[in-house]
């Protein structure tokens, strides 16, 4: 029984599947461990830029306090100063001036925002103020703490334009008259100090009041031209801490001392995700280092593993592709593979054993139906020539009846041939001769005859009567039938490593159907017995790819094309 081979679906082998599967499991915890890492390392790294925004925040809220204090203090000495007498004071703020070079001018007014009193040092005080930036309007709930302006020009002084913070505070002159006295201070000191915090690589720092108004930015040529905004709204809002919005980190401390509130602004993507970045890239390469040495480890171990297997596969293909030949060699590895190794050797000579044994009976087989196919056709050949003879011998042709019965004679001396079933060729050419001198006594002038037969092929072995067979069908079913004379051409030639025998006639010719059937005759037909039984002599012989063709055309003729390998036959002796 033949088994069918089903179409082979993709597979991989198994070390590859190892390997994959090991590296697979590897890379599946990595990746979970890298998901959870980067996760709570982000956290980590955004509690740790919140902190440091808070930090700086907390730092220049320190320093500005420290600054107001110091103005404080400088008012608190100034309202002494209002206690003594008008010549004693003038000296002490003169001198003051000289001494804090960032105090620009000392203002005082009376009860209805009258300018009554002022003090500017080296600078002279103009004689037409048009506005007044540095005189602040109480407000409500102010009492106690600093009124502090916005930063603006010194519009007080001549040809001199600093820019300045208005400081006010109420207090009681000697003569118990109350005065708003204006202290206007250099903002450059606290501007450049803002500047110059930076919470990362684009990080800043601004002042605002609780108002919502920003009293300072470091960029605050682009917040006048509308080019940049803060979130002013959300951030007056909001208590001291830390907000988180979008992608900013906003931290807010307000001053005791006064209505200000510094701002630190700082990026999540720069101080969380590059740092992040930073460390994805450090935790690739690991991961990348680990698989690499997971991977070798792996495919060492699955090496091990499947190479016996591997070899055992091998041996497998090898006996499937020649087992006649095949030499098992034992592989060595695991208690399971000896045993699975053992069987297979167990299988393979017996698998040979029974092959020699089917081989033997093949041939014997073999030998049994050769014999049984020439007992089949000399009969059936000796029926037509003994026919002949007696239709001689009813017409009286003596002489032609005993030179007939010679010619069978040497016919059959050939055909026996010693029980040899190959003869060389040449000898199967002058069994085919004698056979056409018997019918051309039979058919005398109804048909010619003639060879085309390459001389190195003569020495090569046939199957012996082969070309009679075909000659005889040729001439009863073909040339017969026919009112004008007939034709037989016999040729022999070499083709690659075959012998091509061709047997061509111009008789009445035959249908492809017919042409078909007559390879398929069995004993009882009629026609074809001859041609059939040569046919499954040479693939009994040779092999399927060797026998019998036929090419046939009604009227115009038939050719028979036997084609053979080439056999030399050693020591052949000559019959």
């Amino acid at each position: 029984m033949k088994i069918k081979k089903e179409k082979k679906a993709f597979t991989m082998p198994l070390a590859s599947v190892m390997n994959l599967f090991v590296v697979g499991m590897v890379l599946a915890a990595l990746a979970g461990g890298l998901v959870v890492f980067i996760s709570v390392f982000r956290r980590s790294v955004e509690q740790n830029a919140v902190i440091s925004s808070e930090q700086a925040v907390v730092q220049v809220s320190n320093t500005v306090r420290n600054y107001t204090e110091d103005m404080e203090e400088i008012m608190d000495l100034i309202e002494e100063s209002y206690r003594r007498e008008k010549e004693e004071r003038d000296g002490f703020l003169e001198t003051l001036l000289r001494i804090r070079r960032d105090v620009v001018a000392v203002t005082g007014y009376n009860g209805k925002g009258e300018m009554a009193d002022w003090w500017t040092g080296d600078y002279r005080l103009k004689e037409n103020i048009l506005r007044n930036l540095s005189y602040l309007q109480k407000e409500e709930g102010e009492e106690g703490r600093l009124m502090i302006s916005e930063p603006h020009a010194e519009t007080l002084l001549e040809n001199y334009y600093p820019w300045v913070v208005s400081i006010r505070k109420d207090m009681e002159t000697g003569d118990g008259k109350k005065h708003a006295v204006v202290l206007d201070v250099r903002f450059s000191q606290i501007a450049n100090y803002v500047d110059a915090v930076g919470i990362g690589q684009h990080g800043y720092c601004f002042i605002m009041d609780k108002k919502g108004n920003i009293v300072y930015h470091p960029q605050q040529q682009l917040i006048y031209s509308g080019l940049k905004s803060e979130q002013t709204d959300i951030l007056t809002e909001a208590e001291d801490g830390s907000l988180v919005k979008k992608n900013v980190i906003y931290s807010i401390r307000s001053l005791d001392n006064c209505d200000w509130r510094i701002v630190g602004v700082s990026y999540i993507d720069e101080l969380v995700t590059g740092r992040v970045w930073d460390a994805i890239r450090i935790l690739l390469a690991v991961i990348a280092f680990v698989l690499i040495t997971v991977f070798f480890s792996s495919s060492l171990l699955t090496h091990m593993i499947s190479r016996p297997i591997q070899s055992l596969v091998k041996a497998m293909k090898d006996f499937e592709t020649n087992a006649e030949e095949f030499s098992y060699q034992p592989v060595r590895g695991s208690r399971e593979m000896l045993a699975l190794s053992d069987s297979f050797a167990h299988m393979v000579e017996r698998i040979q054993n029974l092959m020699e044994k089917v081989r033997k009976e093949e041939v014997t087989l073999r030998k049994t139906e050769l014999k049984a196919l020439q007992a089949q056709i000399n009969p059936h050949f000796l029926y037509n020539t003994l026919d002949a003879i007696g239709w001689m011998c009813e017409e009286e042709r003596s002489q032609d009846a005993v030179e007939m019965v010679n010619a069978l004679a040497r016919l059959f001396r050939i055909s026996i041939s010693k029980g040899h079933e190959l003869i060389p060729i040449e000898k199967e050419v002058e069994h085919a001769r004698s056979y056409l001198m018997i019918q051309k006594f039979r058919y005398k002038n109804q048909f010619t005859y003639s060879f085309d037969i390459e001389e190195k092929c003569l020495r090569y072995l046939c199957n012996k009567i082969t070309l009679q067979p075909i000659i005889e069908n040729a001439i009863y079913h073909g040339i017969n039938r026919m009112v004008d004379e007939g034709k037989i051409i016999i040729r022999i030639y070499g083709e690659g490593k075959d012998i091509v025998f061709s047997v061509s006639d111009n008789g009445v010719g035959m249908s492809r159907e017919k042409c078909a059937n007559i390879l398929k005759s069995e004993p009882g037909d009629q026609t074809g017995i001859g041609i059939k039984n040569v046919n499954d002599r040479i693939r009994i012989y040779f092999g399927e790819e060797y026998g019998i063709t036929i090419e046939s055309e009604p009227d115009e003729g038939t050719c028979v094309t036997i084609r053979m390998p080439k056999v030399e036959g050693d020591g052949y002796e000559a019959k």
